[in-house]
């Protein structure tokens, strides 16, 4: 499953509906359905301005209390939100 993200996976999270999240190396971030293990979105993150493009990278990642929204940590010493695509399906 996690071998088509092709890149170093450094952190993940499932929350209560058993969507896993996977933050890499190069910022991407990816949501996965954990039963079947079928990708439903992908996101790039972006190192903020005045940082290095390696510096990309995720850290850590968790949900929130309510399991819809994902916090995430980079590189970049910066914290982000990120909310899944309603349209999106599993």
């Amino acid at each position: 499953m996690l071998a088509r993200q092709n890149t170093i996976v450094n952190t993940m999270a499932v929350n209560g509906e058993g969507v896993m999240a996977t933050g890499s190396d190069n910022g991407s971030l990816w949501f996965w359905d954990w039963e079947s293990g079928h990708s439903f979105q992908q996101s790039q993150t972006t190192a903020q301005p005045g940082s290095l493009d390696s510096e990309a990278g995720m850290c850590a990642l968790s949900y929130d209390v309510t399991g819809t929204r994902l916090v995430t940590c980079g590189a970049d010493k910066t914290v982000k939100m990120w909310k899944q695509d309603e349209n999106a399906t599993p």
